[in-house]
């Protein structure tokens, strides 16, 4: 919206030239959407606590959490959206379709997630919605944006599936990417929503992989460094890193309201919205922009990428569904065994244990680099063993303390 105001203006000031930089424009919506969260961050906290705007807390979680966050205000996610829409209207190039798709996809999913809020805050219960039917909008939400990326998306890497372990077997699915689609969109959404358990635990994870998502978009958009990198260039995929450094800024303004002691909570409304749109940006840039023509070496590591970037929720997310559909529980049941749950039984504080799995994810995104240039069926299984093993040590050490007190 002002990018295209500053650009009629460009033959009269020459130095609004600087607005046709993508770089430019990403870092202008990092600060943009950073400054408008701080601004409007403290009169919403003390609106939402005026008016009473306080969810309940999960019985689930632990004593003391139950205890002191009593009263703290939900609805955070609202202050996100409009941190992340205002940077992206202000700064990206509004013709672009792939922009008004996570438009629609935050402000359409943020209004189910405020729905949920709402009725959790007016019937004082942590059930909110229910499960069928906020199941059935994100899967309404998922179909329309999957049909806008298939009707607009001029690549055909976003119909093929490659599968681990063997190299050559692709399986172009066709119209069957809406239901796979639909798969990554629900469980990546969820699963922010469940691994949202401590004050900014959601927060900084979903920071580095906006982050992530942000220098791959900017990369394989920009027709310099895509050459330069001998990475495949993708028409209109630059204009992706303005919205990912809106959510960058967005997150990032938060978080100073959110961290340890939590002022307000991010609520549905936040984590419902922040999954679907790193899920779209995964579906969209798992395949478009990892491809390098005269290199084996990147060849389809588009999911491997995306799978290392998103490792703690997903890993996390996988386990404790199993271990629900395994014990007779339905898997959205909340319980007591996601890590973070593992780590406060063993003493940790709120922060001590957001701190270690902020570790958890930049170390694997670390490794993982190490793993690039193997097959892509090895770099996940290798990657997969790692993660499960390094999120299996707090469960084998709260078993040790169990058994060395009894």
């Amino acid at each position: 919206m002002l990018y295209q105001f500053l650009l009629n203006f460009v033959d009269i000031f020459g130095f609004l030239n600087v607005f046709k930089y993508l770089t430019f424009r990403t870092g202008l919506s990092v600060v943009t959407s950073l400054v408008i969260v701080f601004i409007i961050g403290g009169p919403l906290i003390k609106l939402f606590s005026e008016k009473m705007i306080t969810g309940p807390i999960r019985q689930d979680g632990p004593i003391d959490h139950i205890i002191k966050k009593s009263g703290t205000p939900t609805m955070g996610g609202v202050i996100i959206i409009i941190g992340i829409i205002s940077g992206t209207l202000l700064w990206a190039d509004l013709r672009n379709i792939y922009v008004w798709v996570l438009i629609f996809v935050s402000l359409s999913l943020g209004g189910l997630g405020l729905t949920d809020d709402i009725l959790k805050i007016k019937y004082k219960n942590s059930r909110g919605l229910k499960s069928s039917l906020k199941f059935l909008g994100q899967l309404i939400i998922g179909v329309i944006t999957l049909t806008l990326l298939i009707k607009f998306s001029n690549h055909q890497y976003l119909y093929n599936l490659y599968f681990p372990f063997f190299k050559n077997l692709i399986w172009q699915m066709g119209l069957f990417f809406i239901p796979f689609g639909l798969f990554v969109i629900i469980g990546a959404s969820n699963a922010v929503n469940l691994t949202d358990g401590l004050d900014g635990l959601a927060t900084v994870p979903v920071m580095l992989v906006a982050l992530s998502f942000t220098l791959i978009s900017y990369v394989v958009g920009n027709t310099i460094f895509s050459e330069y990198l001998q990475i495949q260039y993708i028409p209109d995929v630059g204009e992706l890193s303005i919205f990912c450094g809106s959510v960058v800024g967005a997150c990032l303004g938060f978080l100073w309201y959110n961290a340890p002691p939590a002022k307000i909570f991010m609520g549905d409304t936040g984590s419902l919205v922040i999954g679907l749109i790193l899920s779209i940006l995964a579906i969209k840039l798992i395949n478009d922009g990892i491809e390098i023509p005269n290199d084996k070496t990147y060849k389809n590591k588009g999911p491997f990428i995306v799978i290392a970037i998103l490792s703690v929720p997903l890993y996390d997310t996988f386990r404790v569904f199993c271990l629900r559909l395994l014990s007779g529980y339905h898997p959205l049941r909340p319980d007591r065994n996601h890590i973070h749950h593992a780590l406060l039984d063993l003493g940790c504080s709120h922060k001590k244990a957001s701190l270690i799995l902020y570790g958890f994810s930049i170390l694997n995104i670390i490794i993982s680099f190490f793993m690039i240039k193997l097959s892509l069926g090895l770099s996940i299984f290798l990657l997969s063993i790692f993660v499960l093993g390094l999120m299996a040590v707090p469960f084998v050490l709260l078993e040790l303390k169990k058994n060395k007190s009894v």
